[in-house]
């Protein structure tokens, strides 16, 4: 039985049993990747101060004649990970990988490398890069890589930004060690025949050619384990637990959606438009969102760094207080903090902003656990909902952001009817996070629909001493 295959109709594809539009779904954001000036100051940030473990390296010198090599600069770019994933952050020399790859030189303010989406089997990125090819999208690459193992195709999105649609990756275990390079029989420039051999096959295959299973990269912590987080003991005051999400800057906000809606198939779960710039924010699975992309003008605006397309790379800690240790342990360390409007970032709990020694931002935070109420801060109070056209998107146009002292109707503002009644509720703009919360945000009940609400029956006396009650038996609405 195939994973996916093509049949008429809007919904023209079957991807594992169910009809979908494209031959792909995605699950969720996967790794991301930066092209920095020299990867050795890169590598040294984030492992010591973030607390990524590097899985592996990449040497680009083989790439390039002998005699180019001295002109290329730093040749090494590393895979590091915060997880069991054999990578969740990149980063590689950005002037030898402009000079390997043109493309480079076409974007020159795209510093970003990849931004990664997963899906659910090799099939779906063999048949995406045929959907991508028919397109007319232009193609970066598509094979596996090595290291990693993960069967990949990246296509461009109109900026120049290119993203991996991928399967597959290796995982980490306990021991720390990923596996040895020379387990990498064959290196893969395009989409494998299929069915292919699983991996453990290709595993028991290396045992046999004699391959060393103890060779692979394993990272050594190099600081002292002083901080008690949670009640272990770790080298920092917190743990990075996840990734994302990931924010561009973009020239053209309906053609970067025609590709990442529409091609991509990621769904909008916000709009906002704040001082004139509409901002739009999409999701892979039940998360907010994982993309959110902002006009470049808005760059200048916010006074960030006018040499990348990249706005912050996202990086979530478990709870408030490992968030608060994050930044007084990276301020203490020398790391520029910032912070920046948070109505720029709906479904977004408190976070600030450090900056890398490349000027690039990373957000880090930590997102609500389900049910519970994002934080309540003076532009969320002030902030307006209302539905827009398309189903299950939330438009909202956001007041100015106030300055201390200032005050400000609560009414929303494009609501002039109720702005007579309620002339008298007025907010004044404090430090500290009010206690009131905003309109309630509820995501949609997948596919589309909500469940069947239904109350369980009573229970009498003799069926409470026998035993729980049969649960109710009723498919969704």
């Amino acid at each position: 039985m195939t994973s996916s295959t093509r049949t008429e109709g809007t919904d023209s594809y079957v991807v594992g049993g169910v009809r979908m539009p494209r031959p792909f779904r995605i699950r969720r954001l996967g790794h991301f990747g930066v092209n920095v000036a020299d990867p050795e100051v890169t590598r040294g940030f984030y492992e010591r101060l973030m607390g990524f473990r590097v899985s592996d390296k990449l040497d680009l010198t083989a790439r390039f004649k002998p005699e180019d090599v001295p002109n290329m600069g730093p040749m090494v770019g590393y895979f590091t990970r915060h997880g069991t994933d054999h990578h969740s952050f990149v980063f590689f020399p950005r002037k030898a990988l402009s000079a390997n790859y043109k493309h480079a030189n076409e974007f020159p303010e795209v510093t970003t490398n990849q931004i990664t989406w997963q899906v659910g089997s090799l099939r779906e990125v063999v048949d995406g890069f045929d959907y991508f090819k028919n397109l007319g999208l232009r193609i970066h690459r598509a094979g596996r890589d090595s290291p990693g193992s993960n069967w990949h195709t990246y296509p461009f999105d109109p900026d120049g930004h290119v993203n991996e649609v991928y399967y597959g990756i290796e995982q980490i275990g306990w021991d720390g060690l990923s596996k040895p390079m020379a387990m990498h029989e064959f290196r893969y420039t395009e989409t494998p025949g299929l069915p292919h051999r699983s991996e453990y096959a290709e595993v028991v295959a290396g045992h046999a050619r004699g391959v060393d299973q103890n060779a692979g990269w394993r990272q050594v912590e190099p600081l002292t384990e002083t901080y008690d987080v949670g009640g272990v003991l770790l080298a920092r005051p917190f743990k990075v637990v996840r990734v994302g999400p990931v924010r561009l800057f973009i020239k053209d906000i309906d053609r970067a959606l025609a590709f990442y809606r529409d091609v991509l198939g990621l769904t909008v779960t916000e709009e906002i438009t704040w001082n004139g710039h509409r901002c739009v924010f999409l999701r892979a699975n039940t998360e907010h969102h994982s993309l959110a992309l902002y006009p470049t003008a808005l760059r200048a605006e916010l006074g960030l760094n006018p040499d990348t397309t990249l706005f912050s790379f996202g990086m979530q800690v478990a709870d408030y207080a490992q968030l608060k240790g994050a930044l007084g342990f990276l301020g203490g360390n020398g790391v520029s903090i910032r912070k920046l409007p948070p109505e720029l970032f709906p479904g977004i709990d408190y976070s600030a902003f450090a900056t890398d020694p490349d000027g690039h931002l990373i957000q880090l935070g930590r997102s609500p656990a389900p049910g519970e109420p994002a934080a309540c801060n003076r532009q969320r109070e002030l902030a307006g909902y209302r539905r827009g056209p398309a189903r299950n998107v939330y438009r909202r146009t956001l007041p100015r952001p106030l300055e201390l002292g200032q005050t400000q109707s609560s009414t929303h503002p494009d609501d002039s009817r109720k702005r007579g009644r309620n002339k008298d509720r007025r907010q004044t703009c404090n430090e500290e996070p009010c206690c009131a919360q905003p309109p309630r945000f509820r995501l949609p009940w997948p596919p589309h629909r909500h469940p069947r609400r239904h109350t369980p029956t009573a229970r009498s006396a003799s069926s409470r001493a026998s035993g729980p009650a049969a649960m109710p038996t009723s498919s969704p609405a």
